[in-house]
């Protein structure tokens, strides 16, 4: 079974499949920014009443998203000079989204701002495992920055894992309830790294290591916020911090 086994390929520019990453990018962007503005339209927030930390969240995601397809149209111009520098903005943006998120999402559970078909605890590890996981994989797609190939599917990884909560509002949740939804959730996400693995295969020959990484990620996530909500301690931590 050699011919499933990844091996570099030979005298191959990575600009010659650039233009995939680029759509992609662009189409994942679209359907986040999607989710939250139907969400907003259908009336089930107003976000002139929110509280200002959910607005300054909101604003560095949408910088993120914004980079995110910046950086890969940049190396689509071929301006990789100025997709290096602007990458040092990015990673800035990205630890500001770690440590913001993580403070936005103890607020929320603080001021009572959980959905009510999640338990406190649920939405606890869901926020801080989540961002969590965001923040290494844009570590590691830094530490990888000069294996291209890995570099920009991990960054593409970044921003399957923000759709979650995209994936939240778009689907009825309010009906699944938070076991189904999340495990639906996860399945819409492990079907976009499956689009990456088949433009892999069709490339490459075979499934690159990163888009494992993402899809072993994604499992690990979802498996430790499941896992982790239920502890008994961590729920006590949920319930102090929500005032109960």
């Amino acid at each position: 079974m050699a011919s499933t086994a990844y091996a570099a390929p030979q005298a191959r520019g990575f600009m010659a499949d650039q233009a995939f990453f680029t759509r992609f990018a662009v189409a994942l962007t679209a359907f986040i920014l999607f989710g939250f503005i139907q969400f907003e339209l259908r009336g089930f927030v107003n976000i002139m009443t929110v509280p200002w930390f959910l607005h300054v969240h909101g604003a560095l995601m949408v910088t993120w998203l914004g980079m995110y397809v910046l950086q890969s149209s940049l190396v689509s111009a071929g301006q990789i000079a100025i997709h290096r520098k602007t990458g040092w903005l990015a990673l800035l943006l990205a630890v500001g989204i770690v440590g913001f998120g993580s403070f936005t999402g103890i607020n929320a559970i603080r001021t009572g701002m959980v959905p009510p078909f999640f338990t406190s605890s649920f939405f606890l590890a869901l926020n801080q495992i989540g961002i969590f996981a965001f923040g290494s994989v844009v570590a590691l797609a830094i530490v990888k920055r000069r294996q291209v190939e890995w570099h920009r599917r991990l960054m593409v990884g970044t921003g399957i894992l923000i759709a979650e909560p995209a994936l939240g509002r778009l689907l009825p949740m309010p009906l699944m309830g938070q076991t189904v939804g999340e495990l639906t959730a996860s399945v819409i996400q492990l079907g976009m790294v499956a689009i990456i693995a088949r433009h892999d295969r069709k490339q490459l020959g075979a499934v690159h290591p990163a888009t494992l990484t993402i899809a072993l990620v994604l499992v690990v996530t979802h498996l430790a916020i499941d896992i982790l909500a239920r502890v008994p301690a961590f729920q006590a931590v949920a319930q102090s911090i929500a005032g109960a």
